[in-house]
């Protein structure tokens, strides 16, 4: 009889709150003949995250932040060319494939979350476009939990990594990072590490997108390692920082003035 605290073979969660960039990495995983499961989280509500930042960073900040947010979601329809010739160059769609389970759930930090992973056995857990996970619910999983992020770690933590790194004069480190997910932001070993160079034809609605492309390979890797116990994470190196969208008036400046969009 299987022993029920048993992880499954090749089974991994992903945990998402949708858009295209996770849809990417389920394709990928599944093509690679993973067992993929997804946990769909309600997304963040714009009130709650600018509210958040608020608290950290102030109301004038926050708001500039927000605008910046929307804007970059208005110009996604300006992206649409660019994306799709990424999409056909990678053999992918905007589809999730049929033969993948998703499991609604209202949050990855709700009790229900830790039930579903209970039941399904993952060996390991992936993270893509989600809120942060709490510690008490990583402390819970069964399994390590790796995060696809789009920055490279510990300099451009947070969101938007890839933008800044071309703002600050930085472009060898346009890049994304693998991690072990811990209790900070960003913060846990790095796992691998990728880095790509945007095309004149990218902005800030697409450096998400093309970062998460480039790290497709990376992170069936590091998936893989964890199901085979070849996990190496080691420490990030380097100043450490965390990132926020720029405002939308120091964004619209940076591209009139250096032509970094």
């Amino acid at each position: 009889m299987e022993n029920a605290a048993e992880p499954e073979p090749r089974r991994v969660v992903v945990m998402t709150a949708g858009r295209l960039n996770p849809i990417i990495v389920i394709q990928h995983l599944a093509k690679a003949g993973m067992d993929v499961h997804v946990l769909l989280e309600n997304p963040e509500g714009k009130g709650e995250i600018t509210r958040r930042r608020a608290r950290r960073l102030g109301w004038i900040t926050a708001l500039g932040q927000l605008g910046t947010m929307i804007a970059a979601r208005l110009l996604r329809r300006l992206a649409d060319r660019r994306v799709e010739a990424l999409l056909a160059e990678h053999d992918l769609d905007r589809t999730l494939p049929d033969t993948v389970p998703i499991h609604p759930v209202t949050s990855i930090n709700a009790p229900e979350t830790k039930v579903l992973v209970e039941q399904l056995k993952p060996g390991a857990i992936l993270l893509v476009s989600t809120r942060l996970m709490s510690a008490r619910q990583l402390a819970a999983m069964p399994c390590p939990v790796i995060n696809l992020h789009a920055g490279i770690n510990p300099n451009y933590r947070g969101q938007m990594g890839g933008y800044w790194s071309l703002r600050e004069n930085d472009p060898q480190n346009f890049g994304a990072t693998l991690h072990l997910v811990d209790a900070g932001t960003d913060t846990g070993g790095t796992l691998y590490e990728v880095r790509t160079k945007p095309a004149s034809s990218d902005f800030i609605s697409t450096y998400p997108l093309l970062l998460t492309l480039a790290a497709l390979d990376i992170t069936r890797q590091s998936i893989d390692d964890a199901l085979n116990g070849r996990l190496a994470p080691i420490k990030p190196q380097g100043p450490s920082a965390l990132r926020f969208p720029p405002t939308l008036w120091s964004w619209i400046w940076c591209g009139l003035t250096r032509r970094i969009w």
